[in-house]
């Protein structure tokens, strides 16, 4: 709860930007509903992860409501360097939501790529990529109005079936400040369809600013693949790192310390049972039986959860 961190003002902000000059891979978390939460952050920050991502916030809620800031976003000391992620579509309270932000993070993100329909039918998300001056309005208002000259602004978009819109939307995003541009190489429309890295590649070569790219990264090698083809400065992974939040460090599956890891970590921080087993769900699904899932997915406890990781795995 941002009032927690107010009294130990502890926070070590870092400038995100730092990352994308040290001449590595950024390696980054994406933001995800209801799981690139705090406790997951703290887990892949053990692996590798240079820069995470919260869950998408609506902006305006996150303004007008402290119960949402408190239930929304939480953070620590160690919670570096972290970016919020905003649901905006108007440029004034997207700057009030950076600017009850600005001292417990180090940057936002615009949400310009979620392609589900209730976010799109509010304005949010995807059907911003079809409206380029009101994300260069923003970006050019939050540029002006938070004072610290190494708070981030970010934007992550979709491409557009006629990739010269996307261009030209980046390149407005460029001119009106933004950090930098993180690309989900597939359309609004596309869902599984393989990404097209060619088009991260081209918006890169015609930015001078670090583009991320991301969609269907599953290992570090695929991160290194994937920015070999597309020449991007930083590899955002989302379900790569559910399946395995080692993957970042070399890891091909889920290594044992890290589910012990998350155990420790999801109970210090008091994780609600659901994201907990959910969690475990994901990380463990290439190293379970179809037998071993049948029993460990409907356990319906913490305690159920922690007796089979003894009993099968000699976690905890």
């Amino acid at each position: 709860m941002i009032g927690d961190i107010r009294e130990t003002k502890e926070c070590q902000l870092k400038d995100p930007m730092d990352l994308f000059h040290s001449g590595q891979i950024v390696k980054i978390c994406a933001p995800m509903v209801r799981y690139s939460k705090l406790a997951f952050r703290t887990l892949v920050r053990k692996y590798s992860c240079d820069l995470c991502y919260t869950p998408m916030i609506v902006a305006a809620d996150f303004v007008r409501s402290a119960k949402a800031r408190d239930s929304e976003f939480t953070t620590n000391k160690g919670d570096h360097p972290l970016i919020v992620q905003f649901a905006a579509k108007e440029a004034q309270v997207l700057c009030d939501a950076a600017r009850i932000i600005c001292p417990f993070a180090d940057g936002i993100d615009l949400n310009c790529g979620c392609p589900q329909r209730w976010a799109i039918s509010e304005g949010y998300g995807a059907c911003l990529i079809n409206k380029p001056e009101l994300v260069k309005d923003m970006v050019r208002h939050v540029r002006s109005q938070i004072d610290n000259p190494k708070f981030s602004v970010s934007i992550k978009i979709r491409i557009h079936e006629d990739l010269k819109r996307t261009v030209d939307l980046c390149q407005k995003a460029e001119a009106a400040g933004v950090s930098w541009i993180t690309v989900h190489g597939r359309s609004t429309e596309e869902r599984h369809q393989p990404v097209h890295y060619d088009a991260i590649k081209i918006i890169k070569q015609s930015m001078s600013i670090p583009v991320v790219a991301n969609g269907d990264v599953k290992t570090l090698k695929d991160a290194e693949n994937v920015h070999h083809l597309t020449e991007a400065d930083g590899i955002m992974v989302a379900r790569g790192l559910l399946a395995n939040p080692a993957m970042f460090a070399g890891y091909e599956e889920t290594p044992f310390q890290c589910i012990q890891d998350w155990v420790d970590i999801a109970l210090e921080h008091g994780t609600p049972f659901t994201c907990f087993h959910h969690h475990l769900m994901y990380m463990m699904e290439h190293i379970t039986s179809k037998q071993e899932k049948k029993v460990f997915n409907v356990l319906s406890s913490t305690s159920a959860v922690l007796d089979y990781l003894n009993d099968h795995y000699g976690v905890w």
